[in-house]
Formats: structure tokens, C-alpha cells, sequence
């Protein structure tokens, strides 16, 4: 879809091509009320401030629209795409993200959140490895980080698509 076709939506329609690139409910609906775009640079910049101005239960709420990485189950073309990395994973790398996977989510109670694009399984784990030890007030911002990386990219795809 164009910039000028996603300005001129329904507000529910754009809400949920919003949703497709942040699952936050509260981002979407801020990004819907932000229309029109006078371009995509003018929309990227929004979208940062919008996501850096939500709160913490935000944030989570977008990552739990993700799968987790490495998961087999049913995603987005967008997400499989983005997980690109995982198709080459040996079961010895699956193996161990899965249980630092279940490690990171019991720890801070989110699923761990990587921007996974253009990156290996080993690029990933070795992400994953490295930031499990983090404490929670110093991981989340890491997190909401990748997660605005994540969808800046979701809101490129969107109004090139």
C-alpha cells in the first residue's frame, strides 16, 4: 500500500495495518489519530516517539504478538521473513534457544525479543545468551529497543507492500 492509500483508511482499517507492524494497541491507535503522513520519513519519526513515550505494559504488549525465536508455529509472513536465520539452525541451536528462550521469559516475564533481521541462529543466541543475565530494569529498555527497531522495518514493509 502507498503512504497517501494508509492516510486515507478508516481509522479501524489503519488501526489494524498498525497492529501488523507493533502489536501494541495503544502505538496503533496513537499512530491512527498521527494521520496523514506528509511522508515516510515524517511517519518513522512518529512512530519513535510514539513507542518511546508508551509505558512498560505497552511495550510487553507488543512483544507478546511475537513468536518466539526459533518457534515452529503459525506466523506472520512478515515474522518468518524476519526469522530467515532460524531455516539454517542445527537442532543442537534450536535446542538451546528454546530452553534459553523458556530461561529469559520465567526471568523477566517476556518473551526475549531480538530484531532478527539479517541475523544468524548464532547471532541470535549468542543475543540471547548475552543479555540473560541482565537485570530487569536494564534488559526491558533493550528489549523496547529492538522492538521499535522491529517495527520501524514493519512500517517500511507496510507502505512499500
Amino acid at each position: 500500500m502507498t503512504l497517501r492509500e494508509l492516510n486515507a483508511l478508516e481509522p479501524s482499517r489503519a488501526h489494524q495495518e498498525f497492529l501488523r507492524c507493533c502489536g501494541s494497541s495503544r502505538w496503533a491507535a496513537a499512530m491512527t489519530a498521527a494521520r496523514p503522513f506528509s511522508d515516510a520519513d515524517a511517519m518513522q519519526t512518529r512512530a519513535a516517539a510514539i513507542w518511546s513515550s508508551l509505558r512498560s505494559e505497552d511495550w510487553r504488549e507488543a512483544f507478546a504478538a511475537h513468536p518466539k525465536i526459533g518457534e515452529q508455529r503459525a506466523v506472520s509472513a512478515w515474522s518468518a521473513a524476519e526469522q530467515a536465520g532460524m531455516q539454517s539452525a542445527d537442532s543442537v541451536v534450536r535446542t538451546r534457544l528454546a530452553a534459553l528462550n523458556a530461561d529469559y521469559e520465567a526471568r523477566f516475564g517476556y518473551i526475549f525479543i531480538v530484531c532478527a533481521t539479517g541475523k544468524s541462529s548464532a547471532e541470535m543466541l549468542s543475543m540471547l545468551e548475552a543479555r540473560l543475565p541482565n537485570d530487569a530494569d536494564r534488559e526491558l529498555p533493550i528489549a523496547a529497543e529492538e522492538q521499535r527497531k522491529i517495527t520501524l522495518l514493519r512500517l517500511a514493509k507496510l507502505v512499500d507492500a
